[in-house]
C-alpha cells in the first residue's frame, strides 16, 4: 500500500464547505506547535476562516519560511472570523506528558474563540470538548483552517522564544526555538537546564543539575514569569 506524505496533499477548503453544508456555521481548524521542543510551552491555535475574505497561500507552517509565515499570520488575524492562541507550559507538560498538554492547549484555544465555533477540524488528535469534530492525519497539509491554525501557533511560539532569548541569552533560543540542536545541547551541557526547560525530555533530564526528589522541577524554579492560564505570556507579562 502506498503511503502518502504531507507533501503529497493539496491544502483545500473542501472539509470546511462540507461541514457548513451539514448546517455548521463556524468551523474551526485547530493545530499545535512546539511538541518536540526542549524548552517552554507547547502552543495551539484555533481559527475560523472567513468565506468572504480569503487568505491565499495557506500551507502547513513547517513548509513555509519565517517571513512568509509572518505575512500570512497577519492576514489570518486580520481576515478570520475568529482566532485564538493558547498554550500549556513546561510544568504542565512534565506533569501530564506532551500529548495531553498539547490537547489541553488546543482546548484552551478553542474555548477562547469569540464568536465561538460549532465544529472542529483538528490535526491528528481529538480536543476534549463536547463539540462535533473530525481528526485528520496531515490535517495541517490538507485543510486550510488547520493550516491557518498551525501558522498562528508557530508564529506566536517563535515570538515567545525570541522574548525568552533575552532572559536566557546563553541558550540561543531565538535561533533554534528550543529544539535539540547541537548549539542548544552544548548550552545545556555548559549551563544546565533553565526552570522553563521540559525536564521529562531525555536530553534535558540527563543534563539536569537541580531536580526535586520526585523528578519534578524544584520549587525555586517557578519564580520566573511563566505562561499563565493557557495564555501566551511573554517575560514581563505581555502577550504576542
Amino acid at each position: 500500500m502506498r503511503i502518502r506524505t504531507a507533501a503529497a496533499f493539496r491544502c483545500q477548503g473542501r472539509l470546511e464547505r462540507e461541514a457548513r453544508a451539514l448546517g455548521y456555521s463556524a468551523v474551526a481548524g485547530v493545530d499545535e506547535a512546539g511538541r518536540g521542543s526542549l524548552f517552554g510551552p507547547v502552543f495551539a491555535a484555533a481559527v475560523v476562516l472567513s468565506q468572504d475574505s480569503v487568505v491565499r497561500g495557506l500551507r502547513d507552517s513547517k513548509v513555509l519560511d519565517p517571513e512568509r509565515r509572518t505575512v500570512l499570520a497577519a492576514r489570518i488575524r486580520e481576515r478570520a472570523v475568529a482566532w485564538a492562541v493558547a498554550c500549556s507550559d513546561a510544568g504542565e507538560i512534565d506533569r501530564m506528558n506532551i500529548y495531553q498538554a498539547s490537547r489541553l492547549a488546543m482546548r484552551r484555544a478553542v474555548q477562547r474563540l469569540s464568536p465561538p465555533c460549532d465544529y472542529l477540524l483538528v490535526d491528528a488528535v481529538s480536543v476534549d470538548l463536547p463539540l462535533p469534530q473530525r481528526n485528520l492525519i496531515h490535517g495541517d497539509a490538507r485543510v486550510q483552517s488547520i493550516a491557518a491554525a498551525s501558522i498562528l501557533a508557530k508564529v506566536h511560539r517563535d515570538l515567545c522564544m525570541a522574548a525568552w532569548d533575552a532572559v536566557f541569552p546563553e541558550y540561543g533560543l531565538a535561533r533554534h526555538k528550543g529544539y535539540g540542536t547541537p548549539e542548544h545541547l552544548s548550552a545545556l551541557d555548559r549551563f544546565g537546564p533553565t526552570p522553563l526547560h521540559r525536564f521529562t525530555y531525555e536530553p534535558v533530564r540527563v543534563r539536569a543539575r537541580f531536580l526535586a526528589p520526585t523528578g519534578e522541577v524544584a520549587e525555586e524554579s517557578t519564580q520566573l514569569p511563566l505562561p499563565l492560564d493557557g495564555g501566551a505570556m511573554l517575560p514581563g507579562g505581555g502577550y504576542p
